[in-house]
């Protein structure tokens, strides 16, 4: 019934219509996120300027509600209500061509977005990256900045006090260079771990965001939020339809709570539905290592996940999807990370 392409998070079956603007409010909501535009030797994490202006062409057509990422942060955590199809729109890393090309097409379109910056990398003076000015420019004309380290590190690799350390200097150079510190965070690479979630609470950030496709509600993770990954492969406009029309499966107590595999590798998972949810049965799981797992349904609400081989070292990604009555998909994702040695 489904079919998942497991780096991109790919569901085959039937999308909303454009049309599908109006609607009851929302209780969930759906972010995106790009790196790179128009930077064809590194298709990866690059989206192509027409693949890009399709995106816009999309979220312009009416049907969706592009806010900011603090504002829907805000919002889905005191229970406010959001308008129906909400989407938030990240952008990793501070490459130039997100000054220089992404800028002017989000700007002409009145879409608001974040640039998550890693401080070192602006330091270099690369000729690839952003400058501070530029940055500065940014925020000047109301986009969002976040903060993403200063060295781009693999946090969940690292101690407490490494990671710690990589913050606040990052923190620093953002006090300094723009005269405040981000509210809002992105770990580098998607990887984290419970630990990693403490520190970035500890830091006073209000949110963290993950690299693993999904939407969220008020009972999400707040400081492991999920994001749908747009790069040349996994960025036609069928795929982008497909991820900005998702809506959250209502999950709580999930198992295991630490996304950082070290033991009892395969993990078993597993999450219990907080609301009822019609046609449960037909929920499919898959792992981009291992292809598809075994569901198995507890009582009315406890699902669990089972998958027999290990997971390698790095980052594995699980996904988890639902056929929901309006022709949209309901989505959980969650990633992974076995150390490596």
């Amino acid at each position: 019934m489904l079919c998942f392409i497991l780096s991109g998070g790919f569901v085959t079956g039937p999308l909303a219509g454009s049309a599908a603007a109006a609607g009851a409010p929302s209780e969930s909501a759906v972010v995106v996120m790009y790196h790179r535009f128009g930077e064809k030797k590194f298709p990866s994490t690059n989206i192509t300027l027409e693949q890009f202006d399709e995106h816009i062409k999309i979220l312009t057509s009416g049907a969706y509600t592009v806010l900011p990422l603090p504002e829907i942060v805000e919002k889905i955590k005191s229970g406010q209500p959001i308008p129906a199809r909400t989407i938030g729109i990240s952008i990793d890393d501070a490459y130039r061509s997100t000054f220089t090309e992404a800028w002017p097409r989000l700007k002409k379109a009145k879409l608001p977005f974040t640039v998550f910056v890693s401080t070192n990398h602006v330091d270099r003076k690369l000729s690839n990256m952003m400058t501070w000015d530029q940055i500065r420019t940014l925020a000047k004309n109301g986009v969002t900045i976040g903060h993403h380290t200063a060295t781009h590190l693999h946090m969940a690799d690292h101690d407490g006090a490494r990671n710690k350390h990589d913050i606040i200097t990052a923190s620093e150079r953002f006090q300094k260079e723009l005269g405040f510190v981000p509210k809002i965070f992105a770990y580098p690479y998607g990887e984290a771990s419970q630990s990693v979630f403490q520190i970035a609470r500890d830091a006073g950030f209000t949110a963290a965001f993950g690299q693993h496709s999904g939407a969220f509600n008020q009972h999400g993770e707040f400081f492991y939020l999920p994001r749908f990954a747009m790069n040349e492969t996994y960025g036609s406009a069928a795929r982008f339809k497909l991820a900005v029309n998702a809506t959250a499966l209502p999950v709580s107590e999930i198992t295991p709570e630490d996304p950082l595999v070290t033991a009892n590798n395969p993990p078993a998972i597993g999450f219990t539905i907080t609301k009822p949810v019609k046609g449960l049965k037909r929920l499919a799981c898959y792992t981009s290592h291992a292809g598809r797992a075994q569901v198995l349904q507890l009582g009315a609400q406890r699902i669990e996940i089972r998958i027999e081989k290990p997971m390698p070292a790095g980052r594995t990604r699980l996904n988890c999807t639902l056929p929901a009555t309006d022709g949209r998909w309901r989505w959980f994702g969650r990633q992974y990370y076995v150390p490596k040695k």
